[in-house]
This record gives C-alpha cells, sequence and structure tokens, in this order.
C-alpha cells in the first residue's frame, strides 16, 4: 500500500467530495422525504446518485492523476501547492451548489441548471433580490462557505500534500489508473452513450430524479449543453425539417390555399373576424408570474377581484396553458408567436436580434407606433435589444422613468411599480393622438422580493413582502390601468389582453407539472365577446393571432398559433409546454412527454395533476417532435420573419 501513497491527495480529494453530496442528498431527500417516498423504487436515488457522484469526481480527477503520475519528486513542493488550491476550489464548488440547491429546488423544483447561469449574467438584480427576500438563506450560505474555507486552507496542504512515490511504479500504474478514471467519467464501457443527466430519470417525478444527481454536475452539463441548446434533435431525435413543418401546419386550421410562401413554410395570410377602414390599437399588458390558480374568476385564491371584474367585460381563456416558466419563454410566444423548444427563448439568441417576425414588426409596417414599456431595465433578459431589432420604436424602461422629472410611487429592486407603470403608459398612449398604435407592457412588481408601495391593498397575509400579496397589488394595477384608460379616447379603439408569462413557482410530481402551466388571458375591447368563457385547451402562442383578428386588418404572418374565433368545435385542444429540458405536447387529454436522449412517453391527463401512462401514439409522438424540430429549422435557416 505504501506504494500507492502517492494516490492520498486524489483519494481524499474523492473522499470529502463523495461526503459532501451523499449527506446533501440524504438532507434533501428528508426535506421532500413525503413527496419522494410516494414514487416506486425512491431509493434508487441514492445509487443513481453515487454513479452520478463518481463520474463527476473521476472528470475532475483526470488533471491531478497526470500531475501525480508524471511529474518528478524534486517539484513535490509545488505539485502540492497546486494540487491544494485545485481541490479546494472544486471541494468548495460542490459544497457550495450543494448548500444552495435546497432554495433553488424550493423555487424551481430542480437543481441548478441553465437558468442558474443564466441569473449569474445579472449579479446586482440578483443580490439585491436575495437580500431584500431571502437575507436567512444569504446568511446562512455566506456563513457555512466561511466555515468550508477556513476548514480547507487549514487543513488542505496536509490533505493534499504529495508523497514521494517511485517514478517507474507511478509510470506502470497510470494506464491501469487512466482506464478506471475514463470508466468511472464515462459511467460506463458497453453503452454507446455515456452517462448523462437522462441515465437518472427513472420515475416519473422531475423533483425525485433530480435528486439523484448532484448541483455542481447539472451546472457543468447545463453549461456544456449550451453549444447544443438550439439543436433539437440532438435531445430528442431527428426529424426532416419539412416534414417536420407538414406536422406542424396539421395543427394551424389554416388551409393549404392561404400559404404565401414555400421559402417561408409557415407564412400565411390571415383574414379579421371583421375588416376595418381604420384598424383598433393593440395593448398587450404581459403579467409577471400570474398563474390560474391566483385568479378568483377561473377558480383560484381570491387574490384578484379587479381581474375578476373585468372578466365580465371580455373573453376569459379558462384553459390557456403557457409555453414555459421564464418571463423571456413568455415574451417569445405572446410578442413572436414563436414555437417553444429545449434551446434558449429566442429574446436571448443571437440569431433573432434582427429580422425575425414579432407583432410589433407586423403592425410597424402598416403604419402603427409600437412601444414597450417596462418598469424595470429592458436590458435585462436581453428584451431591449430584441425589442428594438424586431421592429418597436420606443423602449421605454426605468432610465426614462429616472429621467423624465415626474414623482412616482415606488421602485424596488426591480424597478418602478406596476402602478407606476400603468401611469406611464396611460400617458404615453393619450400622447399618440389618431394615430393607431401597439404597446407591449410588462409587470414587475410580482417578483422577489414582492416589493409594493403600502395603502394599495388589504394584505392577504403576514409579513406584507410575500407572493400572494404581490399579486393582488398587481391586480390593482391592473385595475387602475383600465381606470385611466376609460377616461381616454383612446380606449373605445383599443383591444386589450391581460396575460400572464408564466406561473410563479413551476414544480409538482409529474416530469412535467402541467397544473403550474395553467395561466389568464383575458381579452377586453370593442368587438369582443363580453363575460365569456373560452373553455378549449389553447396555447400562449394563440393568443397573438387571435389578437390580429380582433384588430381588424388583413395580415401575412408565421405564427403557428390558432385563431380561436375561427377554430370549429370539432377541432380538438393543444398546448405546448417547454419545463427545461423536457418538452410536453398535448391534445385534449393525451400529452406526449420528449426527454433528451430517451424515447417519448404518454400520458392520459386524468386531471392536471393526473397523468396515467399509455401506450404510445407514433403519430401523435411524430407531431410533438415535429413542433420541436420545426421550431429550430425556423430560427436556423431564417424561415421566421416578414416577406
Amino acid at each position: 500500500m505504501k506504494k500507492l501513497q502517492f494516490l492520498k491527495p486524489l483519494l481524499n480529494f474523492a473522499f470529502i467530495a463523495l461526503l459532501i453530496t451523499t449527506i446533501s442528498r440524504f438532507v434533501l431527500f428528508m426535506m421532500y422525504k413525503d413527496r419522494v417516498i410516494s414514487v416506486d423504487n425512491y431509493w434508487e436515488i441514492f445509487p443513481i446518485g453515487l454513479r452520478i457522484d463518481l463520474i463527476l469526481i473521476c472528470y475532475l480527477s483526470f488533471i491531478p492523476a497526470v500531475l501525480l503520475s508524471f511529474l518528478p519528486d524534486k517539484v513535490a513542493k509545488y505539485t502540492s501547492r497546486f494540487l491544494t488550491i485545485y481541490f479546494i476550489t472544486f471541494l468548495f464548488l460542490i459544497f457550495f451548489m450543494e448548500i444552495v440547491s435546497p432554495d433553488f429546488i424550493d423555487q424551481y423544483d430542480t437543481r441548478p441548471n441553465k437558468l442558474f447561469l443564466e441569473y449569474l449574467i445579472y449579479p446586482k438584480e440578483v443580490a439585491n433580490m436575495l437580500l431584500k427576500g431571502r437575507v436567512w438563506t444569504v446568511i446562512v450560505v455566506l456563513a457555512l462557505s466561511g466555515v468550508a474555507l477556513y476548514f480547507g486552507f487549514k487543513k488542505g496542504a496536509k490533505l493534499f500534500q504529495v508523497r514521494p512515490t517511485d517514478y517507474k511504479y507511478r509510470l506502470l500504474l497510470f494506464p491501469l489508473l487512466g482506464f478506471f478514471l475514463f470508466w468511472g467519467a464515462r459511467g460506463s464501457l458497453t453503452s454507446k452513450r455515456p452517462v448523462n443527466p437522462s441515465s437518472a430519470m427513472f420515475s416519473n417525478d422531475q423533483l425525485t430524479n433530480c435528486l439523484a444527481l448532484n448541483s455542481t454536475y447539472t451546472l457543468f452539463y447545463a453549461a456544456y449543453g449550451l453549444k447544443n441548446e438550439v439543436d433539437a434533435s440532438k435531445m430528442y431525435g431527428k426529424m426532416d425539417p419539412e416534414e417536420a413543418i407538414l406536422r406542424v401546419k396539421k395543427y394551424m386550421n389554416v388551409s393549404e390555399d392561404n400559404f404565401t410562401d414555400p421559402n417561408l413554410p409557415l407564412t400565411h395570410i390571415q383574414m379579421p373576424d371583421t375588416l376595418m377602414s381604420r384598424p383598433y390599437n393593440l395593448v398587450i399588458f404581459l403579467q409577471e408570474s400570474l398563474g390560474a390558480e391566483f385568479v378568483g374568476s377561473l377558480g383560484g385564491m381570491p387574490l384578484t377581484p379587479e381581474l375578476d371584474k373585468l372578466a365580465k367585460e371580455g373573453l376569459l381563456f379558462s384553459r390557456l396553458y403557457s409555453t414555459g416558466t421564464r418571463s423571456v419563454r413568455g415574451i417569445e410566444a405572446v410578442a413572436t408567436g414563436f414555437l417553444p423548444s429545449p434551446s434558449e427563448s429566442v429574446v436571448k439568441l443571437s440569431g433573432a436580434q434582427t429580422d425575425f417576425f414579432t407583432l410589433g414588426a407586423l403592425l410597424k409596417q402598416a403604419g402603427y407606433n409600437t412601444s414597450f414599456i417596462y418598469g424595470g431595465m429592458a436590458n435585462f433578459d436581453n428584451m431591449a435589444s430584441f425589442f428594438n431589432g424586431n421592429g418597436f420604436d420606443n423602449i421605454i424602461d426605468e432610465s426614462v422613468f429616472d429621467k423624465d422629472g415626474n414623482t412616482y410611487a415606488f421602485k424596488g429592486t426591480w424597478g418602478y411599480s406596476d402602478e407606476d407603470l400603468v401611469t406611464k403608459a396611460n400617458e404615453y398612449f393619450k400622447s399618440m393622438g389618431d394615430k393607431p398604435f401597439f404597446s407591449f407592457m410588462f409587470s414587475s412588481s410580482n417578483h422577489d422580493p414582492f416589493e409594493f408601495p403600502d395603502g394599495r391593498i388589504e394584505l392577504y397575509e403576514q409579513p406584507k413582502n410575500t407572493v400572494h400579496n404581490a399579486i393582488k397589488y398587481a391586480d390593482f394595477s391592473i385595475g387602475k390601468f383600465f381606470e385611466l384608460a376609460k377616461k381616454e379616447d383612446y380606449f373605445k379603439n383599443t383591444i386589450f389582453v391581460v396575460i400572464a408569462d408564466h406561473n410563479t413557482r413551476t414544480y409538482g410530481k409529474n416530469l412535467v407539472p402541467i397544473n403550474k402551466f395553467r395561466i389568464p388571458a383575458l381579452i377586453v375591447g370593442p368587438n369582443v365577446p363580453q363575460g365569456v368563457k373560452y373553455d378549449k385547451l389553447s396555447s400562449q402562442i394563440d393568443i397573438a393571432p387571435t389578437l390580429l383578428s380582433f384588430v381588424g386588418m388583413k395580415v401575412e404572418t408565421p405564427m403557428p398559433g390558432r385563431n380561436i374565433l375561427q377554430l370549429a368545435d370539432s377541432i380538438p385542444g393543444r398546448a405546448i409546454m417547454q419545463f427545461h429540458d423536457i418538452n410536453a405536447f398535448r391534445v385534449e387529454n393525451q400529452v406526449v412527454i420528449m426527454q433528451p436522449n430517451k424515447q417519448p412517453l404518454q400520458f392520459e391527463v386524468k386531471n392536471d395533476t393526473t397523468l396515467v401512462p399509455v401506450e404510445l401514439d407514433t403519430e401523435l409522438a411524430k407531431d410533438a417532435l415535429g413542433h420541436v424540430i420545426a421550431a429550430d429549422d425556423l430560427y436556423k435557416e431564417k424561415k421566421y420573419r416578414l416577406k
């Protein structure tokens, strides 16, 4: 054994790393025990977890193994210093990722992933959000991190000191060591593919599956996956793009005669419900994190009295589902009508920053003034660049509020409050006079740390800064907006829609928690049916085509969504949902779920929380795949644009 002492630094690293990940997994198991033990074979999270932990450790051990095997003893002092820094750095990263995981899982129902990386781009906003909304989490994480670093540097030099060993013996042993590290990192010698996060998908519960992973592994895998994030075929399977387009067209409710350009395969003519000589203005008011479960008129909590009252004046969608779990995905669906996919939202993709179809580009071409109005900084999530490059004349954000000399109600972590937003928007719309306008408003008050001005609402609960109180305040601001608008001339010539981008926390026991994707949408305006509920299953991408029908102009668009005003009762409802890297394609009570590098699964939807496995309908599975392949092709080949 003395001849193996040169491997002691490596073995110490592996043992400590395994100790951290195993203890963390057990703690997370205890935190979610009631949910996890309801899953068959839930105990598999531990052996699968051990396998994933060893994969991570083997990857991180390659460089140290080479140094320990090939560097001569005379540089052992320098090797020891390097390895001490190397091992402490990665042990701290593993430790840090595990101690932040409970809070991330509580919010997103999965381990840190691509979303975690995205938030690192905005350190100021995230730091303010954490300090104001999760200060105890910050204190605990900083305290534990400090303790870990203290012991790391105090004990590290001894734990990772290089021991002199016969050089020839080290060289002879390296092929065997390298083989075991390769085997461990790959996870298998017989499988065609290395082990990846899909290997942990042993159940139909997303959370239980992710407990079998570790958070450093999921973070590294998310970073690695960025290079493939717009290649759906590598995740779900291959399909000829022409077949994919045909499968999308099958669900569009557009006759073949109305498609106008073979080079832009989805571009088609859409006629309005009534052709207007002077089309109406259009205002989209996108609500941050407003799930249907919080809307009283949709059977949810009594938090939206203003929206409930307004529902009597318009068309309320009762079975509408968001396409994703992020604001940029909601913006993508509502402003562009684009299909959801495993890639990043087009709002952030470099190839969509100009010459990409949006309602703004379409209506600007028709002579409308177009604007994006937001109380925060529009550079967040790349919104300003995307809107500015795709047809929006004016970007009105926090920087404009700061300079206009007006007094506003409240400015918080995410910018000016929703009531300030609606006041600013109303003044802007008044200034348009007779010129037709389209505006995309985006709220922000219902966002952690849930800040809003005092004295506006009767609090639903204590303390003040909770999601339920913030939703009540957002609803108050919706009411204020319509109160202001109804006093102005533009109101009678404007189609309004109030719609959510996504729900607050998207979590649940199923691979895709469908119930958490249900959101409200309410259309109000001239010629809009009043007090009517639209009960057919529908998607966020159906809103934009429907709005254009109410606006009253003939248009040519590539949007695959459906105009629900012209949808026959006999046509089944359809919704598409992207949950991290899992895609769900639902047609009435059947849903096909696609996971990376796995065969698709099909379930019967008994209700939004009860999914029963059924035999896979291969045609429906191909339709599901076709929609993500089509999105990939339309983006890459620049086929989603105005003619």
